[in-house]
C-alpha cells in the first residue's frame, strides 16, 4: 500500500466520526427546544435515532463483504454532508419537523455505517504498535469533535440568533456550517486515507454464507457463561443515565418559569460541551488507569457509586435554581466526571464479556445493546419529566440507581481482568 503518515488522517478520522453522531444526540435536542418542541416529542423523537447504532451489527457483515472499507467512508462522510445540509434547508420551512428528522435519520444510518468502516480501516490501515500508540490520539479527537460541535457550534447559534433575531435562520446556518465541513473533510480523505492491501482483497462470501455466520455469531454470544446476568448489566446499569441524558440538557436550558436554569446557548455550550465533557474525559482517563493497576473487579463498586450518586447535582440545581454560572458548572463538572469514571466499568465489562472466538462480533453485539439502554429510557423520559416536573423527574433518576446496583451484584468477574500484566511493566521500563 502507499503509505501515509498516520496523523495524517487518524484525527481527522475520529474527528469526522464524532460530529454526525453529536449532532444527532446533542444538538438535535438543544434545536428542537428552541423551535418550540415539547420535551415528551424532543426525547421521543431523538431517541428513536438511537436505533442504528442499535441495529449495525446487522448490515456490519455487508459492509466488510461490499466494496472496501475506504469507499463506505468516503461514501458515508459525503451522504452525512448532504444530510447536515438537509437540515439546514428544512428548517425554515413549512414542513421543518418532518423534514429535519428524515434528513437526522439519514445522517444517523450514515455515521452508524461510517462507525463500522472507519473502526475496521483503523486496524488495516496502522501497524499493530500504530494502532496501541494512536488509540489515545482517536479518543481526544472524538472527544474533540464533542467539544466542537456541543459546545462551540450551539454557542455558535446563540450568538446568530442574537445578530439575526431568527431562531430558524440561525440554527439553518449551523448546519450549512457544518455541510461545508463534512464536503471538507470528505474531499480531504478521499486523499488523505491510505489504500491497505488488505482492504482491496475482498472475500467471496454468498449472502446465506453471511447469514450463517452472523447465526453462529449470535449462538455463542448467548451460550457464554452469565448471559443473562450480563446481558442485563449491559441494559440497566446505565438506566438512570437513560433517563437523565436528554432531559439534564433541556433542563438547563429550559426557562425558569418551566422548573429550568434558562441557559443561553452559549451558556450552554460552555456548561454542558465544555466544562462538561472536560470532566467526561477526565473521569474516563482516571478510571481506565485505575482499572489497569488494580482490575475491574477491585474498582466495580467505586465505579457504581461514582456513576449514580453525582446524579443528586441534578436534584439540587432543580431545588435551589442558581443562576450563578460557576456553581452550574461544578454541579455539571461533578456529574459528568462521575459518570465518565464509572462508565468505565461499563465499557471494560463489555470487552470482558466479548472474549474469546468471535470476540469482534460479540463486542458488536455488546454495543447494540448499550445503544439499546439509552433508547429505551429516553423514548419516555420526556413524558415522564413533562408529568411530574423537573424536581420530582430527578428523584425519580435517584431511585432508579438501585437497578444498577441490582444488576452489579450478581456479576462474576475475574479479578485479574484489566490488570497489567508484569511483563507489560517491564517492557515498558525497558
Amino acid at each position: 500500500m502507499k503509505k501515509r503518515n498516520p496523523w495524517a488522517w487518524v484525527p481527522t478520522l475520529y474527528f469526522a466520526e464524532g460530529v454526525p453522531y453529536v449532532a444527532v444526540m446533542t444538538i438535535s435536542l438543544i434545536m428542537y427546544k428552541r423551535l418550540g418542541l415539547s420535551n415528551t416529542d424532543i426525547t421521543l423523537y431523538t431517541s428513536w435515532l438511537y436505533l442504528p447504532w442499535v441495529i449495525k451489527p446487522l448490515w456490519s457483515p455487508f459492509v466488510d463483504m461490499m466494496k472496501s472499507k475506504r469507499w463506505w467512508i468516503i461514501t458515508m462522510q459525503l451522504l452525512i454532508g448532504a444530510a447536515l445540509a438537509g437540515v439546514g434547508f428544512t428548517i425554515p420551512g413549512p414542513w421543518w419537523l418532518q423534514g429535519s428528522l428524515c434528513f437526522f435519520w439519514l445522517m444517523a444510518f450514515s455515521s452508524a455505517t461510517h462507525d463500522i468502516a472507519a473502526d475496521g480501516f483503523y486496524m488495516l490501515g496502522l501497524e499493530q504498535h500504530e494502532q496501541a500508540y494512536f488509540v489515545g490520539i482517536r479518543s481526544t479527537f472524538y472527544r474533540i469533535a464533542t467539544i466542537f460541535s456541543s459546545g462551540l457550534l450551539v454557542g455558535l447559534a446563540g450568538a446568530l440568533q442574537v445578530l439575526t433575531r431568527n431562531i430558524r435562520y440561525s440554527w439553518s446556518l449551523v448546519f450549512y456550517l457544518m455541510a461545508g465541513l463534512f464536503i471538507a473533510l470528505w474531499l480531504y480523505h478521499s486523499w488523505a486515507l491510505p489504500k491497505p492491501s488488505e482492504d482491496g482483497e475482498k472475500q467471496q462470501r454468498s449472502v446465506e454464507g453471511i447469514l450463517l455466520e452472523f447465526r453462529q455469531t449470535v449462538v455463542t454470544f448467548f451460550q457464554k457463561p452469565q448471559v443473562w446476568a450480563g446481558i442485563c448489566f449491559m441494559l440497566f446499569y446505565r438506566m438512570p443515565e437513560g433517563l437523565l441524558a436528554k432531559v439534564s440538557a433541556l433542563f438547563l436550558v429550559d426557562l425558569g418559569s418551566n422548573g429550568g436554569l434558562g441557559l443561553s446557548d452559549g451558556e450552554y455550550g460552555l456548561v454542558q460541551g465544555t466544562v462538561g465533557v472536560v470532566g467526561l474525559t477526565l473521569g474516563g482517563i482516571l478510571g481506565g488507569f485505575a482499572a489497569s493497576r488494580d482490575g475491574l473487579k477491585r474498582w466495580l463498586w467505586p465505579m457504581v457509586l461514582a456513576i449514580t450518586l453525582p446524579d443528586l447535582v441534578y436534584v439540587y440545581l432543580s431545588c435551589v435554581l442558581p443562576s450563578n454560572l460557576l456553581i452550574i458548572n461544578v454541579c455539571v463538572f461533578i456529574e459528568q466526571f462521575g459518570y465518565g469514571f464509572g462508565f468505565s466499568a461499563y465499557m471494560l465489562y463489555l470487552i470482558y464479556y466479548s472474549q474469546g472466538e468471535h470476540k469482534t462480533s460479540h463486542y458488536a453485539l455488546c454495543t447494540a445493546f448499550m445503544a439499546l439502554s439509552m433508547m429505551i429510557p429516553g423514548l419516555f423520559a420526556g413524558a415522564l419529566q413533562e408529568a411530574v416536573g423537573y424536581q420530582a423527574f430527578f428523584l425519580i433518576v435517584i431511585a432508579t440507581c438501585a437497578m444498577t446496583y441490582v444488576v452489579t451484584w450478581f456479576l462474576d468477574i475475574d479479578p485479574e481482568f484489566g490488570k497489567k500484566k508484569k511483563e507489560d511493566e517491564e517492557a515498558e521500563q525497558e
